[in-house]
């Protein structure tokens, strides 16, 4: 990223490359009125006010007419960078965006690197780091549960819960701090037992909030529902019936899938990603066996696991068997018993099944006729809505970064908390939330570095 120092003009098309109606370049800085100017053929620049818009042409230097485009004028400080700032609507042509990021360059802009014109904002003091984050959050969501947790950090709300929290701390520190300053008179400025009530309570949010980050995360990322089971249970044809679509190979040949297959849908605003994994067994097949090595690995990553049999094949034997490994990992599972479609006459096994596995979560389908998999996507939904209600918190933790500064806040404030209970000196106190106000200010960018920022905005879109 550019030193913060140079504050020079950028500018970057703000529309994804490739053929379109309309492409949108975006300028920012002191000179993009100047700049500008030097290839606008219609009002006169410098009369055009803030927040308005014009039509007119972009001319090159010959004033041989490049497009007629719509120019949106936004002047220091009302804009997004709090620069001043120009957006050009050109038709979508790629050669008509080239040819005006072209002459923009040549009259002295400069093209912006990813996420320069988030960081400006961010440095002009238009939002804190959080919710500069959110700005990509938003940009990258592909759910409503995914934009509404990205419209939340945006306004500003994870960072208020921050920055009370770091008031409180302030407080704290500064209640010890004051007592070295009259350490020889033995003076205490607060009493113990508060401080150490004080300090819990940070702490219990501190952890809560870090807390939310299993359920931000997936909302974010997606929910990952491992579909597993022996061969030929109907895996393949489950996640076929949850996609409507032909995604993976069906057949009667055990061991058809060999691999992990993924794809996703969304479900009520919540994405979910299906993970269909090579049937689980015993192998002499070197391929295979890399394929239920990778199955029972996804299984362990998954937030839900679909454990699928063959009700007309399954012992019950087998299924507890299942249930044990699933419950050893600690996973959130779902039995389901399929192919229902291939009972015949009077048979009893599903009310057998049903009483032998009644403690467990069980629905029984037909991925083949699509029989109750309506059933399986409500009970997905209730899994989430579950995890949500079980929060501790209304603000959601979305982003890795944040949750590794809370961890480390957490850690800090554990320590100190430990110091008070054994009664040590108030500046080792105060060193530990000290600690916990410095990783609280990593979060919201209070206190950052240019290789932090750099990190961060380096992974946004060039034009935002």
């Amino acid at each position: 990223m550019q030193n913060q120092n140079n504050w020079d003009t950028i500018v970057a098309p703000a529309t994804p490359p490739g053929q379109s109606a309309v492409a949108v370049i975006r300028i920012s800085g002191k000179e993009a009125f100047r700049i500008v100017k030097k290839i606008w053929k219609g009002k006169d620049i410098d009369q055009i006010e803030t927040h308005t818009l014009h039509l007119g042409k972009i001319v090159d230097f010959n004033n041989e007419v490049v497009d007629e485009v719509l120019l949106a004028a936004f002047r220091a400080p009302r804009s997004f960078t709090m620069e001043d700032s120009i957006e050009i609507s050109t038709h979508g042509s790629p050669y008509i965006v080239q040819r005006v990021l072209s002459l923009l360059l040549e009259a002295g802009a400069r093209m912006a690197e990813p996420g320069e014109f988030t960081k400006r904002a961010y440095l002009n003091g238009r939002f804190d780091l959080v919710q500069a984050e959110a700005v990509a959050d938003l940009i990258a969501s592909q759910s409503s549960a995914a934009h509404k947790v990205a419209m939340q950090q945006m306004r500003g709300h994870f960072s208020s819960k921050i920055k009370k929290l770091r008031e409180q701390l302030i407080h704290f520190a500064s209640l010890l701090e004051l007592e070295l300053d009259f350490s020889e008179e033995d003076v205490e400025f607060a009493d113990r037992t508060q401080l150490l009530n004080l300090l819990r309570e940070i702490q219990q949010v501190v952890h809560h909030l870090k807390e939310s980050y299993r359920y931000g995360n997936v909302l974010k990322r997606g929910v990952p529902v491992a579909i597993v089971g022996k061969p030929n249970a109907g895996k393949s044809t489950l996640l076929n019936a949850l996609l409507q679509e032909e995604r993976a190979i069906v057949s009667d040949i055990a061991g058809t899938t060999r691999d992990v297959i993924e794809d996703e849908i969304t479900i009520e605003g919540i994405t979910f990603r299906f993970i269909d994994t090579a049937g689980i067994r015993e192998t002499s097949d070197a391929i295979e066996a890399i394929g239920v090595e990778r199955a029972r690995q996804k299984m362990k990553e998954a937030s839900i696991v679909l454990y699928l049999f063959d009700v007309n094949t399954a012992t019950t034997e087998e299924i507890e068997a299942a249930i044990r490994e699933l419950e050893t990992y600690k996973l959130s599972y779902i039995l389901l018993g399929n192919k229902i479609d291939m009972l015949t006459g009077e048979s009893h096994k599903i009310s057998m099944l049903q009483k032998t596995l009644e403690n467990y979560p069980l629905i029984f389908i037909s991925a083949k006729n699509e029989k109750d998999v309506e059933s399986l996507k409500k009970e997905l939904l209730r899994r989430v809505q579950q995890w949500e209600a079980s929060l501790q918190t209304d603000i959601i933790v979305t982003n890795a970064r944040h949750y590794e500064f809370l961890e480390k806040a957490e850690q800090a404030l554990s320590q100190a908390e430990h110091g008070l209970l054994s009664q040590l000196p108030s500046d080792l106190v105060a060193m530990d939330v000290r600690a916990a106000l410095h990783f609280l200010g990593e979060i919201t960018g209070e206190i950052t570095t240019e290789d932090l920022l750099g990190n961060i905005f380096s992974k946004f879109c060039i034009g935002k």
